[in-house]
């Protein structure tokens, strides 16, 4: 860089001068970096509009290209409250008569109401030898079945230290879902599917099962009881066997003492006795709660240890319903289910209640016309946006007279009036295209064409979308730039051709062969030009409409043109300041030479 010095000897302001001199130049550079904003803003426009023709070309064209996709069916169910259906593409038209017998529910276990020997709150850290119930003296060993198959059961131990979270904790880990509810003072158990293969159940261990141990499996019991678990018919079994010890006592005619005397009044209370004064042996749950809830209030009162002990046991047992499968008859035919749906032929049965006895639910699958008419109207929605919006940036204004703004331009502007200047532009900037040209026109073209409907070797037979109702308003009816969007006659959403006569519902009703045979004919004419004209070369990618990669090259050369254009200005100042500079030097030594001299003359006077 040129010395720089003021113009201290001249009197000149050389700053002033040389920015005068260097902004004169700077031309070069400023035409430069405003035709790289315009080359971006020509980018930014046609990515856009590149994004809406491939989004036209990649989903509502390609799939019309297919018979396939005008294959559409619809199922009307006559109680969509006890059955509803997903149509597959597979179903067949046709009529069914449904019954749903079962439902499919998950095993689920509701434990008893846990208490604590002190009366205090049960938590999920109280531990089993601090719950109301059996004593519990040493390790008790239980198995949970989950499901089926090699690894489906699961050894728990436990003993009197085990808090009611650990044991929930452990039934968690052999994959069922668990808790323990504080409010309650239950804990809950569910399997985590439906279906009886994914039942489970919760019991001791037995002999021949390898860890088999008679007292640990008696603790286990005991724990289980404690837990509010147990389900088993253990307790059912123990006063059923004290019921035949006070019968048998009184087919021998031996006097009743202890507990079966005690046994005895509070059935005879209850009316659990026969005709011979023995109690009777159907008794049914609801008998045996009630037996239980006499133990322990009743006004007799309970001395024996072992009945409290058994009343405790059956008021506090699990209540275990188990998993069932779903079971429906279709047509007569029996299907079963782990879950509460059902794919049979093509349909997905959904079932969520069982039928009354008398009542058969009714399934009717047709072609459904009303998704074809749609498909084909979404069609036609995406490509008159795509194509007003084509005809919108090809004629747009002329911009001339706007260039891009540059940093110290817009210094002396407002924010309105900047974005004013650039929307000028950028609504121009693809005005008269030539890429957007050839695209457009070529759409155009194949959509007035029409499609030969004849079959090989017979005569050329034509049919266009006017035939269908589809048409294009009138040049002096459609808005401005608008006159190549198709509008669907009797569309109710088309507030211009609403009222005519629905022509493409007609036909879809009456004649879906010619339909689908001339709309997948021009779908697949249309996607296939608009293929070669996206394919890819050395100056655009692949789906591109446009020249991508060489407008990238050209504003990559530009960054370096704009880069050597500011280095020669650069030099080109530093030249003038150069220049300026030796002036000043030579300006300073004549100042000194002159001063010599006088200083010389005025020595000699």
């Amino acid at each position: 860089m040129a010395m720089r010095i003021s113009g201290l000897m001249s009197g000149m302001d050389t700053e002033s001068i040389i920015s005068q001199l260097v902004e004169a130049k700077r031309t070069k550079v400023n035409k430069a970096v405003k035709a790289q904003k315009s080359l971006k803003y020509k980018q930014d426009a046609w990515k856009t509009l590149n994004a809406q023709i491939k989004k036209l070309h990649t989903t509502a064209l390609s799939n019309m290209r297919w018979e396939g996709s005008f294959v559409k069916k619809t199922t009307k169910v006559s109680n969509n409250n006890k059955v509803s259906v997903i149509t597959g593409e597979m179903a067949m038209n046709g009529v069914h008569s449904l019954k749903v017998n079962q439902m499919a529910q998950s095993g689920n276990l509701t434990g008893g109401k846990l208490t604590r020997k002190d009366g205090e709150a049960v938590t999920g850290n109280t531990m089993l030898g601090e719950l109301t119930g059996p004593t519990l003296a040493g390790q008790g060993l239980i198995v949970v079945e989950n499901g089926t198959g090699e690894n489906s059961r699961t050894p728990i131990t436990m003993d009197e230290t085990t808090t009611i979270s650990d044991f929930v904790g452990a039934l968690r880990s052999a994959g069922l879902n668990a808790n323990f509810d504080e409010s309650n003072g239950r804990i809950y158990v569910a399997a985590k599917a439906s279906g009886t293969e994914n039942d489970f159940n919760i019991r001791t261990y037995q002999n021949g099962e390898g860890m088999y141990d008679a007292a640990s499996a008696a603790n286990g019991l005991q724990m289980l009881q404690a837990l509010g678990l147990d389900y088993s018919n253990s307790a059912k079994d123990s006063i059923e066997g004290m019921i035949d010890g006070v019968n048998l006592a009184l087919d021998s005619g031996s006097a009743l003492n202890g507990w079966t005397a005690e046994l005895k009044i509070m059935a005879d209370n209850l009316g659990f006795v026969d005709s011979n004064g023995k109690i009777r042996k159907d008794l049914t749950d609801d008998d045996y709660k009630n037996l239980a809830i006499q133990m322990l209030n009743g006004t007799s009162g309970v001395s024996d240890s072992g009945l409290k002990n058994w009343a405790n046991q059956w008021l506090n047992r699990g209540q275990k319903l188990d998993a069932s499968d779903a079971k429906i008859t279709l047509d007569g035919v029996e299907y079963s289910s782990s879950k509460n749906t059902f794919e049979i032929n093509g349909l997905t049965l959904m079932v969520n209640a069982t039928t009354d006895p008398n009542e058969t639910i009714t399934i009717t699958t047709e072609d459904d016309t009303d998704g074809i008419y749609d498909m084909i109207k979404n069609f036609f929605k995406e490509y008159n946006s795509l194509i007003n919006q084509m005809d919108k940036l090809y004629n747009a204004d002329s911009s001339k007279g706007y260039e891009p703004l540059l940093d110290e331009e817009k210094e002396a502007m407002s924010e309105s009036e900047i974005e004013e200047w650039e929307t000028k532009i950028k609504d121009s900037i693809l005005r008269k295209d030539s890429s957007l040209n050839t695209i457009a026109s070529e759409m155009k073209r194949i959509m007035m064409e029409g499609v030969n409907m004849a079959e090989e070797g017979e005569p050329k037979k034509m049919m266009y979308l006017s035939q269908f109702g589809i048409n294009t308003l009138g040049y002096f009816i459609a808005a401005e730039n608008e006159k190549n969007a198709y509008h669907i006659d009797g569309d109710s959403d088309d507030a211009d051709t609403s009222g005519n006569a629905d022509k493409l519902k007609s036909m879809i009703a009456n004649d879906p062969d010619t339909v689908v045979k001339f709309f997948t004919t021009l779908s697949r004419t249309l996607y296939d030009r608009m293929t070669e004209v996206m394919a890819g070369t050395e100056y655009s990618s692949a789906y591109t409409a446009y020249d991508d990669k060489k407008m990238q090259l050209e504003y990559d050369e530009y960054t370096v043109k704009i880069k050597e254009l500011e280095d020669k200005l650069a030099d080109y100042e530093d030249k003038w300041y150069a220049k300026f500079a030796a002036m000043e030097t030579a300006m300073a030594k004549m100042q000194q030479n002159a001063s010599a001299v006088t200083a010389l003359l005025g020595g000699g006077m």
